[in-house]
């Protein structure tokens, strides 16, 4: 019979990791856990320490700090992959998990169905000639080098990007391999993940190519297996059941998705809430119970695609779902810098970004051009992003998966910073004082077609008090708004006194609170 050895791949939730784990287990499959060496060393010691005696879990050797679109999460796969095969020399099939999955049937069925087919099973369809990649970049993932992280990085990578293409500096993908692409939640035999492991140890050129391709937990194990085992064992499917919005986004799942996610012909699902409590126990419960009996109904998409395709709730003429699902998310934290000078709330945010690793955006409803992800054109212009806020702000905060997201409003749009001080998310305000000097408020004139090279100087004087008064009535309306959590930093004050609302802004300890606010020239014009 099947003995299945779990590779799981997590960065959050300890207890959640340490549940699933013994579940998983319960009925004498195994477990090899890579958790996230950017999570806290706290935590990965919580885990070992709460699953020391369970024999049938094991822990790579080294953990491997991941960030999405790089080549750490496959290595981090293959470092949980080469423990599971020394430790459980009895596993026959290894199947590829994270924090947010969950089975939907129960061992009993899963190691029969594992038994009726000797295959493996992996998405893995031709990279050029499929549609898999319905938007962006295609060719560019591969034939140009990706040292950077898109998302904590993005201002490197994309200037690495464009010097590359400027320059032509494109390479060759290896002559012997079809590239293919597909879901990285694959489950495959022994002898094809030793065939795997044997083919990195030889072909270290290979390895290195995909080291700097853009998301390679989509293509390196979809190529590799194509390469390695004749197609009749393969089949073309993933296991695990997963559903994207329009907008790419994952569906996430919760307690009345139940009977939904039973009907699918799938043995797991992805992605199950964190907060969906009642789901997560009856499939706990489900998972290790026998003689169950499962009538796949396959509805799921269809359903799915049936409902959002109206674009409605409830009636055809009803309001847009934008229009009325207008909470952010109870249990997120949206911190939101004001500050009117764009260049110093840019920086100041690029270097909490650099000490705290929270994903932080932009002047988003100021600039056209700050740089978003693609959320199904919802992002492409200034009247959509402001239209549709709430829907905006909530698919990023799905889109880097936190629950904590700082985003730069001009202190102009007092309408989007009340709107968002009233959602039943933690919104927390840091307003950035600055001192305007004379020569800043010229080039803010000019900017704002007030005033033009060839303006006399007696008219920039009557112009300028204006225009300070303007900016000081701003930050008086931010005031007089009365905003629960409005915190303050000055460009007058010093580092330890600005540190002290930074630390409550961000609930990051003081030392890196002052850390940021020493920041060099924070402040300069």
């Amino acid at each position: 019979m099947a003995k299945i050895a779990f590779i799981l791949l997590c960065h959050k939730d300890p207890e959640a990791i340490v549940k699933q784990a013994q579940s998983l287990t319960a009925v004498g499959d195994c477990l090899a856990i890579h958790f996230d060496a950017r999570a806290p060393a706290a935590a990965y010691r919580q885990i070992r320490s709460a699953l020391a005696d369970n024999p049938n879990v094991v822990f790579p050797k080294k953990r491997v700090r991941c960030g999405w679109g790089e080549w750490s999460l496959v290595q981090a796969t293959l470092s949980a992959v080469e423990a599971a095969v020394e430790a459980f020399p009895r596993a026959t099939h290894f199947y590829m998990l994270s924090g947010d999955c969950m089975a939907i049937k129960s061992a009993e069925y899963a190691h029969e169905f594992l038994d009726r087919r000797d295959v493996d099973y992996i998405e893995s369809f031709d990279y050029f000639k499929s549609d898999w990649i319905k938007t962006g970049w295609k060719e560019e993932r591969l034939i140009y080098r990706h040292w950077f992280n898109e998302r904590t990085a993005k201002a490197a990578f994309y200037a690495m990007f464009e010097a590359q293409k400027r320059l032509g500096l494109t390479r060759k993908i290896p002559d012997d391999l079809d590239i293919m692409i597909g879901s990285q939640w694959w489950c495959l035999r022994r002898c094809t993940v030793e065939r795997v492991l044997g083919f990195v140890r030889r072909r270290r050129d290979v390895v290195r190519f995909f080291a700097s391709t853009w998301i390679p937990d989509e293509t390196f194990f979809q190529t590799l297996v194509r390469h390695l085992v004749p197609e009749p064992e393969i089949e073309g499917r993933a296991l695990t059941f997963l559903l994207f919005t329009d907008y790419g986004m994952p569906v996430v799942f919760h307690n009345d998705h139940y009977d939904l996610l039973l009907g699918q012909d799938f043995l797991f699902a992805r992605k199950i809430s964190p907060h969906a409590t009642e789901l997560r126990r009856r499939l706990g419960v489900l998972y290790s119970s026998e003689g169950a009996r499962f009538r796949d109904s396959g509805e799921g998409r269809t359903l799915f695609e049936f409902l959002t395709a109206k674009g409605r709730i409830g009636h055809r003429f009803a309001p847009r779902f934008w229009e009325t699902e207008s909470s952010l998310g109870r249990e997120r934290a949206l911190m939101i810098v004001v500050c009117r000078k764009w260049h110093v709330a840019k920086r100041l945010v690029e270097r909490i970004r650099q000490v705290t690793n929270l994903p932080c955006i932009d002047y988003l409803f100021n600039e056209e051009a700050t740089p978003l992800p693609d959320l199904g054109g919802l992002q492409s212009t200034l009247g959509k992003r402001h239209r549709h806020r709430r829907a905006l702000v909530r698919m990023l905060f799905d889109y880097y998966e936190t629950d904590r997201l700082i985003v730069c409003l001009d202190p102009a749009n007092l309408d989007l910073l009340e709107d968002f001080c009233r959602d039943r998310a933690q919104t927390r305000v840091l307003e950035v004082e600055c001192e305007f000097a004379d020569s800043y408020l010229v080039g803010q004139a000019m900017r704002m077609g007030l005033a033009g090279d060839r303006t006399p100087p007696e008219t920039l004087r009557r112009l300028l008090p204006t225009i300070r008064n303007d900016m000081m009535h701003e930050s008086d309306r931010i005031r007089d708004g009365a905003f629960d959590n409005l915190l303050r930093i000055r460009e007058g004050d010093t580092p330890d006194v600005n540190a002290d609302p930074l630390a409550r802004f961000l609930g990051v300890p003081h030392d890196k609170a002052r850390e940021i606010a020493e920041t060099h020239h924070l402040f300069a014009d």
